[in-house]
């Protein structure tokens, strides 16, 4: 199966995998769901996250607890993002300057290599879309 949206009624839909997860997907401000561009903004935060957890845990303790944030700059009214912004909130306190600049440093250089949705914001590729026109 791909991935999947489904309307289930008006301005609301859900968003489905194969491993059964599922997210609410609405219009902007809608209660109780995402908006698209919302869970564009989570995906680049959750894959900078996923990529960026072994080298933080491995420096600070592997039950350590971080937070990611991320913002996007738009243009008032504007259909499109023009900047996607990631922040991490961790507690480097047990780390001395050094180590810190060593680990930021290596943070941004495994997100640069391996974060799909970063990597692919950053490159821009062309989307598709189909509606068929048979029956």
């Amino acid at each position: 199966m791909a991935l999947e949206v489904q309307r289930e009624g008006e301005h609301e839909f859900v968003g489905r995998n194969e491993r059964g997860a599922e997210v609410r997907i609405g219009r902007n401000g809608q209660q109780g769901s995402f908006s698209p561009a919302e869970l564009l903004q989570i995906a680049a935060a959750g894959c900078s996250a996923v990529t960026a957890e072994n080298l933080i845990t491995r420096r600070i303790g592997e039950d350590s607890k971080f937070r990611v944030e991320v913002t996007a700059d738009r243009r008032e009214g504007a259909s499109e993002l023009d900047a996607v912004h990631v922040e991490f909130d961790v507690d480097l306190s047990s780390l001395d300057e050094e180590q810190r600049v060593a680990l930021a440093a290596a943070v941004d250089r495994s997100i640069g290599r391996l974060c799909t949705v970063s990597r692919t914001l950053k490159k821009g590729i062309p989307v598709t879309e189909n509606l068929p026109t048979g029956i």
